[in-house]
Parts: structure tokens; sequence; C-alpha cells
């Protein structure tokens, strides 16, 4: 009998103050095995200064990294993860569309792309931002909280 494929469905977004400036990862991790009620995680982070750019691959990799210790490396071999981003842009260079010209960018890229070896499959989608305003919630509230630190 072969084990079902866990499927992790996840939204990601990273934002940018001032592009660059304060910056922060918002993410929501759907986990759903085969059981009625699928694992629902909420993780938003401040990330310093960055681009919205350098946010948005950054809250990707965030979201790889923290998906492997929920369930461990060897379920997450067998799992099939669906990345939605409302950067179109990102979803286009991940998927091999448009060419990665920035040398911070590239660096991401490489450690992003080496996170999806550990799962057995990783697709990224472009949604529009009205379908990712809970990953867009966090990043806000994050935001929120630590531009008024500043004053």
């Amino acid at each position: 009998m072969t084990m079902a494929k866990e499927k992790i469905l996840i939204h990601t977004d990273g934002g940018s103050r001032g592009n660059p400036g304060p910056s922060a990862v918002g993410v929501v991790i759907e986990i759903v095995d085969g059981t009625p009620a699928a694992i629902v995680k909420e993780y938003g982070e401040y990330i310093g200064h960055a681009t919205n750019n350098e946010a948005e691959y950054q809250a990707v990799i965030f979201a790889l990294k923290k998906v492997k210790q929920l369930i461990g490396r060897e379920k997450a071999g067998k799992s099939k993860v669906e990345i939605h981003v409302d950067s179109e842009l990102l979803e286009r260079q991940l998927n091999g569309h448009y060419k990665i010209e920035s040398p911070k960018i590239q660096h991401l890229f490489l450690e992003l792309w080496n996170l999806k070896v550990d799962f057995d499959d990783v697709t990224f989608k472009h949604i529009l931002r009205d379908k990712n305003k809970e990953a867009d919630k966090l990043v806000n509230a994050v935001l929120d909280k630590e531009t008024n630190k500043l004053f």
C-alpha cells in the first residue's frame, strides 16, 4: 500500500515600505494530509531592510523552510507543494519565463531552488492580490509594529 502524498498549499507575500526599506514576509501554510481538518499555520516576520522583490523571494524561502520544520524531511520528500504568490514578476522568474538580472535576487533564487529539492514537487502560481489577503495582512501587521518602533 502506498502512502498518499501530502499536499501543501502556501500563500506568501513580501512587502517593503520605501522599496528599499523596512520589510516583512507573510506566510499562510495549509497542510492537507487526507484527514478532514487541514492544518493551517500563519507567520509574519520582520526581515530588515530590503526591496519589495527581495521580500517576495524571502517569503517563499521562509515558507519552504517552515514547512520542512513542521512536517520533517521524510514527509517533505513525499509532498506536493503549491505556492501562491501575488507577484507576477516572482512567479515568472521562478517558472523560468523571465531572466533574473539582479545579483541579490539571483542569490535568493539559488537559495530557493536548493530548498525545492527537499520536496517531491513545488509549483508556483500567480494569484490576484485580493486572493492573497491573509498573507498581505500578516506583512502589514508586522510592518506596522516595526515602523511604529522607529518613531
